[in-house]
């Protein structure tokens, strides 16, 4: 989005536009409504800047709920914006540390300084890019106390009793297939990590960031909403908690839970494949604490180094998807296909690990006919490629309750 369209939209004739846009969903809706909005002697360029948000806000609506249909957006900044759920944990770990003022350095579009300043903190919501920090003013100025600049956030003075708050993003330049290092993220991670070590200071980073690159004395937390894990965060300072570094977060509809332990926990022993295999929740996964997770649930491993679970019990788990086994087959094609046209399975989840398949040709191959459902498990058991037909029982982030900590 241009400088100008962006100006063209916070126009009162650009706003007044943009709610007035009924729901739209085909190609032929967005035809009719440019048309509608041209003949009504509205400018090409404001018509499409008009379209171009109310699909970001329909787009929108899985991150920030009610509040898109009153926010505006840019493509980069929705995709890299953090769910206003998750930002709320991020907002309410500063309020519990008793944090008064925070500088988000690279705000994006002010998702997570809406959830700071809905809890009345004194927010300076920074970014470099000036389209960017429109949007995000415009977003953030029903918030009295978050002030919005354009501003390197490697240059900007910060003041002694401020934390920080960092989203780093990957740079855009090619890197020929070649690692990336910690000088190709802006701001750049050395600068991430001294900020840290002299203030308190939260972190977000992809999921998959390379664990040995933690500083070994901030907590990380990873963070699974709606079934995908979307985050780690690091905290350091007063924002960190004492004898906590690791942490695994599964938010839900019910609420929120969380795993925490004081280092990555050893794996439970191996046992024989009971009557269910158990999917830990991708945090848990990602915080290497499937073995306290096993302990607290009374399964153990179903083999060496794979991340799944079995036992004879489906534990009420919010950190779980349990399966129900139903059939053990080995890993043969034939095989498998056969027994799935024996049950009529039309519609079959695949899911593997430790295992050469790929689920999307694997399911291609079988050729499935019917009306039932079942859930396919690949994976080695007592060191055989397997394939356990099973049905799930749990889905993961199942939540019954507003916060449950199991250490």
């Amino acid at each position: 989005m241009r400088d100008e369209e962006v100006l063209e939209l916070l126009s009162a004739e650009g706003l007044r536009l943009l709610d007035s846009i009924p729901p739209y969903g085909s190609g032929n809706d967005v035809l009719r409504l440019s048309a509608d909005l041209r003949r009504a002697g509205h400018s090409p360029a404001l018509v499409a800047s008009v379209l171009t948000q109310a699909r970001l806000r329909q787009r929108a609506a899985a991150k920030f709920g009610e509040f898109a249909s009153r926010m505006l957006f840019t493509e980069t900044g929705l995709e890299q914006a953090t769910r206003l759920p998750v930002a709320a944990l991020h907002a309410g770990r500063f309020a519990r540390a008793g944090v008064a003022r925070v500088t988000d350095l690279g705000c994006g579009i002010g998702g997570d300084a809406l959830a700071m300043g809905a809890l009345d903190l004194e927010v300076l919501a920074v970014d470099r890019d000036p389209v960017t920090a429109a949007v995000a003013a415009y977003n953030l100025a029903p918030f009295p106390s978050v002030a919005v600049d354009v501003a390197d956030a490697e240059q900007v003075e910060l003041a002694p009793d401020t934390a920080v708050f960092l989203d780093p993003a990957r740079r855009t330049a090619a890197s020929g297939g070649r690692r990336v290092g910690a000088d190709e993220w802006s701001p750049s991670l050395d600068f991430c990590f001294q900020l840290a070590a002299s203030r308190p200071t939260g972190m977000k980073l992809a999921p998959a960031f390379d664990r040995s690159r933690i500083p070994a004395d901030l907590e990380a937390q990873w963070v699974t909403a709606g079934g995908e894990t979307v985050e780690l965060t690091l905290w350091s300072g007063a924002l960190a908690r004492p004898g906590v570094l690791r942490s695994a977060v599964v938010l839900g509809d019910g609420g929120s839970a969380e795993l925490t332990g004081g280092a990555d926990s050893a794996d439970e022993p191996v046992v024989p494949l009971g009557r269910f295999v158990h999917e830990p929740a991708g945090a848990v996964i990602r915080a290497r604490l499937i073995g306290d997770l096993a302990r607290a649930v009374g399964a153990g491993m179903l083999s060496p180094g794979i991340a799944y679970l079995t036992g004879d019990t489906a534990p009420d788990s919010p950190f779980l998807a349990s399966f129900e086994v139903e059939e053990v087959l080995p890993l043969d094609e034939r095989r498998i296909a056969r027994e799935l046209r024996d049950r009529g399975i039309g519609r079959l989840e695949i899911k593997k690990r430790g295992v050469d398949v790929d689920p999307a040709v694997f399911r291609k191959r079988l050729g499935l006919r019917g009306d039932a459902e079942a859930t396919l498990l690949l994976a080695p058991v007592a060191g055989r490629r397997t394939a356990i037909l099973a049905r799930r029982v749990r889905q993961p982030g199942s939540v019954t309750s507003g916060a449950i900590t199991e250490k």
